[in-house]
């Protein structure tokens, strides 16, 4: 699910797809077949949510791929889990980039798995039949409650159960996915008990979510651990000390039937670079305005892929 939603951004990147092109000519809906294992370059259509960092991400795939001869579709800035997903079920896409834990609880809302392993390997015996996931990178960008230091401060909050005498009287500013998902108002209410005075629809860890913190519209907010806005704006990122939110390693998802040797060799060398730490510096670089593909293609440079 994460960070720096940021409407220019996603202009930009809109603008960007539209430049590449070669779509698949064959039926998107088929089968895996005995192409499969095949090193012959192939053409892939990689779709991407709605926000800067999926973007970032895709576009970071789309370039390695290219770069190994596969032919690729971009079509980014889909819409949120529930548009892109279903994007994959009929074949529009045959690759996104996702977030392990956040798609484990949207595939199955009982799901109890929170560390990294144990995440992949349940999110791996709940996908639908025909879709596969790649190496999964080190990199992780988990949901998040963040409220400012000084609201935390003047109440002596560091964990999101030390909300709970508070909930009542404040404001909680999310995504509107968040009303429908465990890994939202649910989960918050099942695990944590949480009943906020107010749900305000934002965006998704985004300029809104930021501006109505800082502005006091809202006290907490949905942000993402990978977001340098939190520590650029000096906020609190408040522990989950009862595992809501899981691992939520950034994974490919993928269509078996366009999972070539080549393709999986190629984003499988990206997931191996790519960390936390590398993200966050890349993150905020769109953050500052800086071309997407530019930054894609400068971490894809420095890591020599």
């Amino acid at each position: 699910m994460r960070a720096i939603r940021t409407a220019a951004t996603l202009a930009l990147v809109a603008s960007t797809s539209l430049a590449v092109t070669a779509c698949s000519s064959s039926d998107p809906l088929s089968t895996a077949s005995s192409d499969t294992d095949s090193e012959a370059p192939s053409s892939i259509t990689i779709g991407s949510a709605d926000f800067a960092e999926s973007q970032l991400i895709a576009q970071i795939y789309s370039l390695g791929l290219q770069k190994a001869g596969v032919e690729v579709d971009e079509k980014f800035n889909i819409g949120s889990r529930e548009v892109y997903m279903q994007a994959l079920q009929d074949g529009s896409i045959d690759l996104v980039p996702e977030y392990s834990g956040s798609l484990l609880t949207f595939l199955d809302k009982s799901a109890s798995a929170s560390d990294t392993q144990s995440v992949l390997d349940q999110l791996g015996s709940v996908l639908p039949d025909g879709f596969s996931l790649l190496d999964a990178a080190p990199a992780e960008d988990r949901d998040a409650i963040a409220v400012t230091k000084k609201f935390a401060d003047d109440n002596s909050v560091t964990s999101i159960s030390d909300l709970l005498p508070l909930a009542s009287s404040i404001s909680l500013g999310g995504p509107s996915e968040w009303k429908e998902r465990h890994d939202g108002l649910l989960g918050l209410q099942e695990v944590y008990g949480l009943q906020f005075k107010q749900f305000e629809t934002l965006d998704a860890g985004g300029p809104l979510t930021l501006s109505a913190l800082s502005g006091g519209q809202i006290q907490a907010g949905d942000m993402f651990t990978s977001d340098p806005s939190i520590e650029d704006n000096g906020l609190v990122a408040l522990s989950d000390d009862k595992n809501l939110f899981p691992a939520a390693n950034v994974v490919p998802v993928i269509r078996e039937s366009a999972a070539t040797d080549t393709v999986s060799q190629a984003l499988n060398a990206i997931s191996a670079k790519l960390t936390t730490e590398e993200l966050v510096v890349m993150n905020r670089k769109v953050n500052a305005g800086d071309d997407i593909t530019f930054v894609a293609q400068d971490w894809l440079d420095d890591q020599g892929l």
